[in-house]
């Protein structure tokens, strides 16, 4: 059964890198501007906790640790219902940044035995939340 997944995508906001990897190394503040970020809480000064809902009706409960919180590269290690990382890679452009987002996880709990036959849904769930970061990142300051 393939419980794990890969992610990429690629975007630009108009805002410059030092204020984009600010908002990102920000999880308390994720739920004002990330729809799909329901609720952190802080455990320490690199690790939160974050639930998770994007259209599919589940709620992932992660922890998330610190791996790099430094322009060009901001990444958090991911625990709880998903194992992995996800790492966002800013470059500026223009006056703005592009954001290449890369996510490699594997599914953990009830949802990994779902995640063979609901693969295709898991996938444009995740495209969902990821659709959510990019609008709000588009908006929030």
């Amino acid at each position: 059964m393939r419980r794990s997944f890969a992610f990429s995508d690629a975007w630009v906001v108009a805002a410059p890198v030092a204020e984009v990897a600010a908002t990102l190394v920000d999880l308390e503040h994720y739920p004002r501007w990330w729809p799909q970020v329901r609720a952190v809480a802080k455990l320490g000064p690199d690790t939160a906790r974050v639930r998770c809902r994007s259209t599919l009706p589940y709620t992932l409960d992660l922890v998330l640790d610190a791996v790099s919180r430094t322009p060009p590269v901001v990444e958090v290690a991911i625990s709880g219902d998903l194992d992995g990382f996800a790492r966002f890679t800013l470059t500026t452009v223009g006056s703005g940044t592009r954001l290449d987002f890369a996510q490699e996880v594997t599914v953990r709990g009830a949802l990994a035995l779902a995640s063979y036959a609901a693969r295709p849904l898991l996938v444009w769930n995740h495209r969902r939340m990821m659709a959510g970061c990019r609008a709000g990142l588009s908006v929030w300051r």
